[in-house]
């Protein structure tokens, strides 16, 4: 995979995913702090290679490259390899189709400390550098899984998960759910919403109330609302928040 970036770099080495080789364009860099990133990375066993800035530009991925770009193992986990802690707040994320979606979910399960993020039936490679630019680099914080829908759902139950859709169709507003026990936050792809296998198969439907011409948010922004709500309950409840 493709990490390119100056945060993008610093967090994957500060949840040890250690590149196998950096590349970098001195004349491309926006700040004084990539010398001391070029030199953890050196430190950690990175092969690191110069190279002259149009060399670079053909390489890069952004359309405004920042001089550092680093080639490192794809992340693969299983379901298998989560461990959980006492009352988990879970992301599923069904076939969403664009990375920067992706990485912004990502982003916001990071931020509202949620415990890991399933990526279901994926459209998107989670490997994919736009999702890693998205994520700004929180890809590497939060434990991200691919997996089946089905292998899925066997998962949460076996677990004592609770699932709860996100659909405009559901006649439960979001803030009238219990979010702090055993969660899973479950979202469907930008287009068609969530398929019926979840639809049916969730212990509970939730809407976002909409008051506007538009009849949905977009799905970043709607796991995002969903997270803080459960983020807000277990605050005031006193639920542990974080991973740690």
């Amino acid at each position: 995979m493709l990490i390119e970036g100056y945060r993008e770099i610093k967090r994957a080495l500060e949840n040890r995913h250690i590149p196998k080789t950096l590349f970098v364009c001195r004349d491309l860099f926006q700040g004084t702090n990539e010398p001391a990133l070029i030199e953890q990375c050196r430190a950690a066993g990175v092969e690191i290679l110069e190279c002259a800035e149009p060399v670079f530009r053909k390489m890069a991925y952004r359309d405004r490259p920042e001089g550092l770009l680093a080639v490192a193992p794809q992340i693969k986990r299983r379901l298998a390899d989560l461990a959980l802690l006492s009352d988990p707040l879970i992301v599923v994320a069904e076939a969403i189709e664009k990375p920067g979606n992706l990485g912004t979910i990502l982003r916001s399960a990071d931020a509202a400390g949620a415990h890991a993020v399933i990526v279901c039936d994926r459209c998107t490679d989670i490997n994919n550098p736009n999702v890693v630019r998205a994520s700004i680099g929180t890809l590497f914080a939060v434990p991200v899984v691919e997996a089946g829908s089905q292998e899925t759902l066997a998962w949460v139950r076996a677990h004592g998960i609770r699932t709860v859709a996100a659909t405009p169709h559901a006649t439960v507003l979001y803030t009238a759910v219990d979010l702090r026990g055993p969660t899973a936050i479950v979202l469907g792809t930008e287009q068609y919403g969530l398929s019926n296998a979840w639809l049916e198969s969730s212990d509970i439907k939730v809407r976002i109330p909409m008051f506007g011409q538009a009849d949905s948010l977009n799905v970043a922004a709607a796991a995002t609302i969903l997270l803080y709500e459960a983020v807000r309950q277990r605050l005031a409840s006193g639920t542990p928040i974080g991973r740690a």
